[in-house]
């Protein structure tokens, strides 16, 4: 086994119950735990920057396994004050005429017809989008974990029904599994310690 296992994860990704599961099964091999961008994910498991990582679909899959995890429900992120708030979840019908903030690092390539391109190139990331947003300048798309990653006071959100979900998944690169990946890869599909693989 060796000495460490490098995990790559990218923004949103919840790891920790996985990471405290390795670190009590794996006392000897430490965890070293590395954000990705998710524009990074291929190249870092490919490179062998990491040995596995937490990344969002759509990937390049040719020579890497990768496992879906879960999907995630994306939402509508816009100023504490908008009239978007005032409902429990959102259509895109809702959306008409909205300003859809669409930032550099969008990981749902949303389109909502009928929404108004912004007048600004669009912002960098997703913590500068939803910084606009909360300046009462329109609204922004994101997986949940997004929303929840980069909340602040001045921003609410609401599920958006029937939008493009993000499928989260674990990457690794096929010609590098070993026994570190092995065992993270059973932590991940909950198989106890005692378990044989299978």
């Amino acid at each position: 086994m060796p000495a460490t296992f490098a995990l790559g994860a990218i923004p949103g990704a919840t790891p920790g119950r996985w990471i405290d599961t390795w670190n009590e099964r794996m006392p000897h091999t430490r965890l070293d735990f590395v954000p990705l961008a998710v524009a990074d994910q291929r190249r870092a498991l490919v490179d062998g920057e990491v040995d596995a990582a937490i990344v969002r679909l759509p990937i390049d899959k040719d020579g890497l396994h990768v496992i879906p995890l879960y999907d995630e429900v994306p939402v509508v992120v816009t100023s504490k004050d908008s009239h978007l708030l005032a409902v429990d979840e959102l259509d895109t019908a809702d959306l008409v005429d909205e300003v859809l903030v669409v930032p550099r690092d969008d990981v749902l390539g949303i389109q909502v017809p009928g929404t108004v391109e912004p007048r600004f190139a669009p912002p960098a990331d997703t913590a500068e989008a939803i910084a606009t947003v909360a300046a009462g300048v329109g609204i922004v798309v994101v997986p949940m974990s997004l929303a929840r990653l980069h909340h602040r006071k001045d921003v609410g959100y609401r599920p958006l029904r029937g939008g493009p979900t993000s499928t989260v998944a674990l990457a690794w690169a096929a010609d590098r599994t070993n026994p570190a990946v092995d065992a993270f890869v059973g932590i991940v599909r909950g198989r106890t310690a005692n378990s044989s693989r299978g």
